[in-house]
Formats: structure tokens, C-alpha cells, sequence
């Protein structure tokens, strides 16, 4: 099927949602069963004790233990207002930030960063100056809180992004009136995959919505194939991308073709298909990629592939470069769960 679909649905009892582009899973949700904060979940903490030597500091959540890196002039016993910023290795503690946002699908507000900004996606000027009064009619005087309005504002409609701005500017008000308690506690719940996929993705050209909805489209198909170490590349090329307890490991093989430009053919097919392959798996961490055989001289127009493919993949991604034994070299943020993970 041509065009975009979001379809919301559940996998084994859980909340999914799958985006597809003309008949290709282009992402995909999926909550796991278990008792981990989610990402952008916002707490009171209260600071336990500093680790020297990394600058960060243990806070009691109130249930189990987050970590905090940068933590600069707390003390123990302090409270103050953190965020999950990624999934919980098993046995490790939350990560979380003392940069609380909070976001919706058209507005961000942001607490101790005053201040109307827009994306920078929206270049449209008449579409600026209408966004920018919108928001200051409604922000009014926030004081410190101040508010980003994403690139998705710039197509709805005006009482739309309003409506949205009041939700996020109360709900960011509430949350910091209740901040100086002396206990841990939960204060904002992380988004699941339904709300998520409302925040975060396009409006699609259709939404299938309910029980049904991915065997209608074939989504349960596009999900096996996710859970496959397998990814099958033109020309007959494949790759494998294989988790591990350490890193995620991706191997490019050319196939049967063993001509001198089939390594770089394969690996700019892997290259461009890499953060789907990721993004859809729910992978993070180190990823250690073993590219085909091809000439050193062709790495830096690799490496342009690889930046203008993650460029556009919204979950944050440093690209380290190559080792010393010809490895290429990436640090994704874990902002999701491993699909094996999750489905077992």
C-alpha cells in the first residue's frame, strides 16, 4: 500500500503502534511488561549519596535507584525534580536528567529556559509570526517556563496548537508546585506507545486504530522479520545485526557477488537502512558495525551516507568512526527496549 499508515494495536498484551511507508515498517512501539520507569516519566528524587571521580550523583526514586550524571552543587538529602531520559539496563540504575521537559505533539515547555522559540523546520514566516502570537497569547507571564513549538504546529490549527500549549504550560506548573516535597514520587507517567506515536510521528494518510488493526496491514509479518537477525539488502546482499549482552553487532556481506564495487553497493544499502533497522528493533548502546571489504579511500563517502541517514532519525545518535581493525563505530541512546526483549 502507497502512502503513510499508523496502525494502534496491541502484541501479546501489549500497547504496540507500527508506522509503515508505502507497505514498509518505517518504526515501531511496543511497551514492555515490567516495572521500569519509562522514558520522559518526571519524579521528586531525593539525593542519596555522589560518586566521585564520574560527577554524578545516586537519587532515591520511589521505587529503586536513578543516576545522575553532572550532578554539580546537590546534597544528600536534597530533593529535586529529575527525568527518565532512557531505558534501565537490568541491574543498573534509572538514568534520569535535571532537564525536565515536558512535551506534547505541537509544544514543548521548557522549566528554567524562558523564552518563545520555534523549530527550526518551520521557515514559512507568515507561519512563524502566526505560531509566535499564538503562544505568547497563551504562555502570558510564565516567568522562568518557557516554550518551543515543534514543526508539526506549523499544519494545525490554531485553536489545536493552543489547546496544546494550555495542556503542557498547567501540566509543567502543576509538576513544579510539587516539587520541594520530602519524599520520592512519581509526578508525571512516561508515555506509552499509543501516546507516543500521537506525540512524536506524522500525521499519517490513514490511522487504523483498535483490535485488528496490524493483521489488516500486516504488521505481525513486519515484526517477525524484525525479530530475524537477517536483513536482506539490494542486489543480493545481506547483513546480520545481532544484540549482545556488550554491543550490537551488524556484519555486511556482499552475497555472491564478488565484483570490486559489490562492498561498497552493500554498504551504502546497509548504511541508508541502519537507523530503520535500529529504531524498528528498539536498539541502543554501542553498535559495532563490520562493513564488507572496500577500498579505505571509499570510507569518508560512507561516512556522509551514514550521517545523512541518521540525521533524520529521531533517536539520538553519536557516530564515534572507524577502529584501529576497520570497524565502524556508533553510541545510541537506549531510548527503547530490544523487540526480543519485550516480546521474549
Amino acid at each position: 500500500m502507497k502512502g503513510s499508515v499508523v496502525a494502534l494495536d496491541e502484541v501479546g498484551g501489549h500497547l504496540a503502534a507500527a508506522r509503515l511507508v508505502d507497505g514498509r515498517l518505517h518504526d515501531l512501539l511496543i511497551d514492555a511488561d515490567d516495572a521500569r520507569p519509562r522514558p520522559g516519566a518526571i519524579f521528586r528524587a531525593i539525593c542519596d549519596r555522589p560518586v566521585k571521580g564520574q560527577g554524578g550523583m545516586f537519587v532515591r526514586l520511589p521505587e529503586g535507584t536513578g543516576f545522575l550524571r553532572g550532578a554539580k552543587g546537590l546534597k544528600p538529602g536534597q530533593a529535586l525534580l529529575v527525568q527518565v531520559t532512557g531505558w534501565a539496563e537490568s541491574g543498573k540504575a534509572v538514568p534520569v536528567s535535571e532537564r525536565v521537559l515536558f512535551k506534547s505533539r505541537y509544544a514543548i515547555a521548557t522549566p528554567d529556559a524562558p523564552g518563545l522559540n520555534l523549530s527550526r523546520r518551520i521557515r514559512d514566516e507568515e507561519a512563524r509570526v502566526r505560531l509566535r502570537e499564538i503562544a505568547g497569547a497563551v504562555m502570558g507571564e510564565c516567568g522562568a517556563t518557557g516554550l518551543i513549538l515543534r514543526s508539526e504546529a506549523e499544519a494545525a490549527e490554531d485553536d489545536e496548537v493552543a489547546d496544546d500549549i494550555v495542556s503542557v504550560r498547567d501540566l509543567a506548573q502543576a509538576v513544579l508546585g510539587d516539587a520541594e516535597g520530602r519524599m520520592p514520587e512519581l509526578l508525571v507517567e512516561g508515555p506509552d506507545a499509543h501516546a507516543l506515536a500521537w506525540r512524536d510521528w506524522p500525521a499519517p494518510e490513514v490511522l487504523a486504530e483498535g483490535a485488528g488493526s496490524f493483521a489488516a496491514h500486516g504488521v505481525a509479518e513486519l515484526i517477525d522479520e524484525m525479530r530475524q537477525p537477517l536483513v536482506r539488502l539490494a542486489g543480493g546482499a545481506t547483513a546480520y545485526v545481532e544484540p549482545t549482552r556488550a554491543l550490537v553487532a551488524v556484519d555486511v556481506n556482499t552475497g555472491g557477488d564478488s565484483s570490486p564495487a559489490a562492498g561498497l553497493k552493500a554498504n551504502i544499502a546497509l548504511a541508508r537502512d541502519l537507523p530503520r533497522q535500529l529504531r524498528c528493533r528498539g536498539l541502543g548502546g554501542q553498535i559495532a558495525v563490520d562493513f564488507a571489504p572496500m577500498p579505505k579511500k571509499e570510507r569518508a563517502g560512507l561516512e556522509q551516507v551514514l550521517r545523512a541517514a541518521f540525521r533524520a532519525d529521531p533517536v539520538e545518535t553519536a557516530l564515534a568512526g572507524w577502529t584501529p581493525l576497520g570497524l565502524y563505530e556508533l553510541q545510541r541512546k537506549r531510548e527503547r527496549r530490544p523487540l526480543g526483549e519485550v516480546l521474549g
